[in-house]
């Protein structure tokens, strides 16, 4: 018996008190085996001397039923003590203890006892195994739960890194320099976004004397490539500063086309870019974009995704 009869309904109780007496050819017998159970005589004294005055005052089904009932409203306090009662019960085997007349129904009564305790135990183990299913779904979900949290926390300080690093480059007045650190930012920023790096972002040397720096590179968005033109440029981008960008965009049938310019755009070299539209998806970001999306907590994808719906529904270039 697994100890799961934790408080006597009222239809185990009946079966309990017809089963006991049956157990015990006298009335001290039926004492005897609540006492043994290690029940308290605080329940039993009283019916002890109950009987010593008057034997006949009181027959062995009231004294089951009293001590019982006693037991059962003492709650917890006397858990151990009907755990034990319903063992012993569902225990006893040596029924030529009874009197001839009542062997085969005692083995009846006992036969359903172990019967209601069988199936008692059953659907405890049965709850305890849902308990302990949903524990490990709600600890799965926890732990689910924090490592979104963890990675939530790791990709703040790291796009938090990346923003202190590009406000950084503000400062740096070489231009070689300034090259090589832009190009490892981008490439560590699109990593963190999770944006796979098709080719990696590198320095394709200075232009005229207009453009500082150039870095080019290739991205892949939801199937789709990329290829991504940044410029640190003293003036806003001519026609001459992203023809060269197009010209690659157009040579790969498969691309569609990203400008980063940290310096903006003249309306000469919108109109340029907005002419390919027609035959190209291309889009226009700034520096400035990137700092701003990097104190948030929106995606690149998520900006890239409103870019591409002003082109494709409007034909507008947003930056």
């Amino acid at each position: 018996m697994g100890g799961q009869i934790y408080h006597f309904t009222p239809d185990f109780l009946n079966l309990l008190v017809d089963t006991i007496p049956k157990l015990c050819r006298s009335k001290k017998d039926v004492l005897i085996f609540f006492s043994s159970a290690g029940v308290s005589q605080k329940f039993l004294a009283d019916i002890n001397e109950q009987l010593q005055k008057d034997p006949t005052s009181i027959n062995k089904y009231q004294m089951a039923r009293t001590i019982l009932v006693r037991l059962n409203e003492a709650g917890e306090d006397a858990l151990r003590e009907r755990r034990e009662i319903v063992k012993r019960v569902t225990e006893f085997e040596d029924f030529s203890r009874c009197w001839d007349k009542e062997q085969i129904l005692a083995m009846g009564l006992v036969a359903k006892v172990r019967e209601i305790v069988n199936v008692k135990d059953s659907f405890t183990r049965m709850q305890q195994v849902i308990e302990s299913n949903l524990q490990e779904d709600r600890k799965k979900r926890q732990a689910e739960e924090q490592a979104r949290v963890d990675a939530l926390k790791s990709k703040r300080q790291r796009r938090d890194k990346i923003k202190f690093e590009l406000i950084k480059l503000y400062q740096e007045t070489n231009p070689q320099k300034r090259g090589k650190e832009l190009e490892s930012i981008l490439n560590l920023f699109f990593e963190v976004e999770n944006i796979l790096v098709r080719e990696s972002f590198t320095i394709t040397g200075e232009n005229n004397e207009g453009v500082i720096q150039q870095i080019d590179g290739a991205i892949e968005v939801n199937n789709y490539l990329y290829l991504v033109e940044m410029k640190w440029c003293k003036e806003a981008l001519s026609p001459g500063d992203v023809a060269q960008h197009m010209m690659r965009i157009f040579l790969r049938s498969d691309a569609r086309g990203i400008f980063i310019s940290e310096s903006g755009y003249t309306d000469a070299a919108i109109i340029d870019i907005k002419k390919a539209l027609s035959q190209k998806l291309i889009v226009l970001f700034t520096l400035k974009e990137f700092l701003l999306l990097l104190e948030g907590d929106d995606s690149f994808e998520s900006l890239l995704r409103t870019k591409l719906e002003a082109v494709q529904l409007d034909g507008k270039l947003v930056y």
